[in-house]
């Protein structure tokens, strides 16, 4: 594989970096392992401040860390400020946390002399961070934040597109005070990543990624038998009931299916409108869709901006070919995109049905579908029939019934009218296909902590 930073507005090619040699990777490991047996020691108060003073570096040069988001995945500005404040928030959240989120616990037994064993949270040790390119910092920071905490090290590969958001932690971390080895950037080819997480003192890999990424990375760590987490792709249900607020409503649809050009997991994919406002919303949503204003993301007119890579835009646009082809209706809206870059015309899908090949596929772009239901009863049962289970909302001016839909729907997390959120104090996971696992909060730190059973027994007591 390449490591390239490519600018999806132009599609040129800006930097190129070689793959890590296999000779690197060792002594990296080597380096984390030697790291880890002297950072597990080390009081939370030093974590805590290395947390803190990262947060404080990433707020104090906000503007260059998010340029850097634009120019290797074409994020709008706005959006990348927003993601380099959510890193920070991230960070500094566990910098509050501290020893708290790791306490020992005492358990009452009956048989033990004291009456009571206890808990006591230690790390694992290394672990592989494998991340994807839609949120670059956010994405590491979820990880890297709450398991340097905990006292784990960590070796992080990035995607190939975003290799200087990726060198970026290395010296963030370095500035704010992390000791040499305990957080690693490797521009690891794929051919070696198994080679990782085989070795001994590897002991878990938290991945985000593809459905397909994440089934070979988990069967490697199966074989090796070590921890995994997985968040993986989406089809979040954004369902609209009778009584909702339609204006605000259609404005949460916009924004929750085409930020970020689309290219989120927890984007709202499906939209399912029951059939007595169906036609209301479409009509809006249709106008809504149209306003957006692709172009430079770096000008802070442009509302909607280029796909990732041109790779991306191509696989996308396959997708919507075989929809229509299923029996989908495309429609496209808007301005026409820039001729050059890597750009898609936003899209409605109307028409899909289970009989159609791609009414199961994650579309992970500036494409929506909307679906047309009788009633609510069907709204879920729609929304539930989705091999992926990650986020999803509900709108309704009836929050107490908007609740009951909720706990109806079979997915990681849903909130009731606001489209999936991400927060430094929310945690984040999801079932089936959406993988296993959490991220963030209390939840997340606790993937990769032994929790041990200490038990002190008079030698004196009776046998």
């Amino acid at each position: 594989m390449t490591y390239q930073t490519i600018n999806p507005y132009t599609n040129e090619v800006v930097a190129t970096f070689p793959d890590a040699t296999k000779e690197e990777v060792e002594a990296a490991i080597t380096a984390a392992h030697e790291a880890f047996l002297s950072w597990r020691e080390t009081a939370f108060s030093t974590r805590t401040a290395f947390l803190a003073k990262a947060a404080e570096l990433l707020r104090a040069d906000k503007r260059r860390y998010a340029e850097l988001l634009t120019l290797e995945m074409g994020k709008l500005i706005a959006e990348a400020e927003a993601e380099v404040d959510l890193s920070a928030d991230i960070l500094q959240y566990y910098a509050d946390q501290g020893g708290s989120l790791l306490e020992t616990v005492t358990v009452p037994v009956a048989y033990a002399a004291e009456g009571e064993v206890e808990i006591v949270s230690e790390p694992l040790g290394v672990l592989l961070s494998v991340e994807p390119w839609n949120f670059p910092y956010y994405q590491v920071v979820r990880v890297a934040a709450p398991q340097l905490l905990a006292g784990n090290t960590i070796l992080l590969k990035h995607a190939s597109n975003v290799p200087q958001a990726a060198a970026m932690f290395d010296d963030l971390f370095a500035r704010a005070g992390l000791p040499a080895g305990v957080f690693q950037n490797l521009y690891l080819p794929h051919e070696l990543t198994e080679y990782v997480i085989n070795d001994p003192r590897v002991r878990g890999v938290a991945l985000t990624g593809s459905e397909e990424a994440g089934s070979i990375i988990a069967s490697y760590a199966a074989k090796a038998v070590k921890k995994s987490t997985l968040e993986l792709g989406g089809a979040d249900a954004f369902v609209v009931l009778k009584d909702a607020d339609m204006d605000k409503t259609v404005d949460w649809a916009v924004f929750g299916r085409y930020w970020n050009a689309g290219q989120v997991c927890v984007s709202a994919k499906r939209i399912i409108v029951v059939d007595e406002v169906f036609d209301e919303f479409l009509a809006k949503f249709r106008t809504g869709v149209a306003a957006l204003k692709t172009g430079d993301p770096m000008d802070p007119k442009t509302t909607l901006a280029p796909m990732s890579s041109q790779g991306a835009a191509d696989k996308l646009a396959g997708q919507v070919a075989e929809a229509v082809a299923g029996g989908a209706k495309a429609e496209t809206l808007g301005d026409p995109v820039p001729s050059v870059g890597a750009f898609s015309q936003p899209t409605i899908l109307t028409g899909m049905d289970p009989k159609n090949p791609s009414y199961y596929e994650e579309f992970f772009g500036p494409v929506a579908i909307v679906i047309r239901v009788k009633d609510e009863a069907e709204a879920i049962a729609v929304a539930n029939d989705s091999p992926f289970g990650l986020g999803g909302s509900v709108f309704t001016k009836d929050t107490k019934n908007g609740e009951k839909v909720a706990r109806k729907i079979d997915t990681g997390m849903v909130y009731v009218n606001h489209p999936t959120m991400v927060k430094a104090d929310i945690p984040f996971g999801g079932v089936k296909h959406s993988g296993y696992g959490h991220e963030l909060t209390n939840l997340g730190i606790q993937e990769f902590i032994n929790k041990k059973v200490i038990d002190i027994v008079d030698i004196n007591a009776a046998f």
